[in-house]
């Protein structure tokens, strides 16, 4: 049984849904000179930032604020005829409150470096609030979680939500792991340079299927894996796997699927593992679906990546139009058969999306949606 989204919402340095998938159609690059940390210390000097500035020790919470207050509006959910609870994914919580307290001096309160005060601002009466800290994947994971607690009667309602800002610490790994120091995300790119963090943050409402209210699509199944193969590198078996679970818990062929909306990190390791994926799964079952890509816009939003992805693939179902993988050039010879889509956006109807994210150590979730 599968499972409805109900409303969906997202922060990135474009700004809000609309604006951030018409930048996509554009082939707008996000990308611009970091505005924090000393640029030659860490190593990176490029950054995806999110628009309104402040002060960056809360942004993540700000951001996350922004998408529940946008999902619960448009849904209507409601604590008071409603059991719900509130899953968060994020790689790295409130990492730059922290950073900010060797500046300043006084630590930051500690219930501020998770979420909860932040759902509590917006969705008071929900019944629990459990955080992911699941790195790349997190929000993923967190969107598995959640229809099995709707189809199995455990919620009424689901609100998945993730966040993460760019921090220091995780820029200087960027810049220690990186050789020649990356303008741009390329991803699939040939000449490709390496991964840059962006700002982001999402939330959905997941519901089961007796819904009444609007809807955007159905959330059809997730495959996850966990196979613990490296600390950072990704491991191709470990990804089919999960790519394979998806489609038999959906009870579907890999041919059926119309788009992928990939990983794509522009890096080294990422992109030709995940090409190879995509052939021995997809493309080995008869597949040949169109394959995108937003971190080249929109950098790697971290725990928020996957919902990032679900707002776009929900774009794409309701437009009939995908956009182009920013700063594709030349395709990296393991994409070889691979439809990916450059230059301009393609239009065509769209039934059901392949969503990828994968993260640090092995944790990897393919996320299946189609239209209603």
């Amino acid at each position: 049984m599968a499972a409805l989204i109900a409303a969906s919402a997202v922060r990135t340095c474009f700004g809000d849904g609309d604006r951030t998938f018409a930048g996509l159609l554009r082939g707008r690059c996000g990308a611009g000179p970091l505005r924090h940390g000393d640029p030659d210390r860490l190593g990176v000097t490029t950054g995806y930032h999110a628009e309104g500035g402040g002060d960056r020790a809360y942004l993540a919470g700000r951001l996350l604020e922004a998408c529940l207050s946008e999902v619960i509006r448009e849904s209507g959910v409601d604590t008071a005829r409603q059991r719900v609870t509130v899953l968060v994914a994020t790689g790295l919580r409130e990492l730059a409150a922290v950073e900010s307290w060797a500046v300043v001096h006084s630590p930051p309160p500690v219930g501020r470096l998770d979420f909860t005060g932040v759902v509590a601002g917006v969705l008071p009466g929900a019944a629990e609030v459990i955080t992911f800290a699941g790195a790349c994947s997190a929000g993923g994971y967190a969107l598995g979680l959640a229809q099995d607690m709707v189809e199995h009667g455990e919620a009424d309602v689901v609100v998945v939500a993730a966040a993460d800002g760019m921090t220091e610490s995780m820029l200087a790994m960027i810049g220690q792991v990186g050789g020649e120091r990356a303008d741009r995300v390329r991803p699939f790119d040939r000449d490709r340079a390496g991964v840059l963090l962006g700002d982001g943050a999402a939330a959905v409402v997941v519901t089961d299927e007796s819904w009444t209210g609007p809807a955007l699509g159905r959330l059809v199944a997730s495959g996850l894996s966990c196979d613990a193969f490296h600390v950072t590198a990704p491991d191709l078996e470990g990804i089919c796997r999960a790519t394979a679970e998806a489609y038999h818990r959906a009870g579907r062929d890999p041919s059926q699927v119309d788009l992928v909306v990939a990983h794509g990190t522009g890096t080294a390791l990422n992109d030709p593992v995940e090409c190879e994926a995509l052939r021995k799964v997809v493309l080995g079952a008869g597949g040949d679906p169109l394959v995108t890509g937003v971190k080249g816009a929109l950098g790697h939003t971290s725990g928020a990546a996957a919902l990032v992805n679900l707002d776009v693939a929900l774009q794409c179902l309701a437009t009939a139009a995908v956009p182009p993988v920013v700063g594709l050039r030349e395709p990296l010879a393991e994409g070889t058969g691979l439809r990916f889509v450059r230059g301009a956006p393609a239009r065509l109807p769209l039934g059901l999306v392949q969503l990828n994210a994968f993260g640090f150590g092995g944790v990897n979730a393919v996320t299946l949606v189609e239209a209603l």
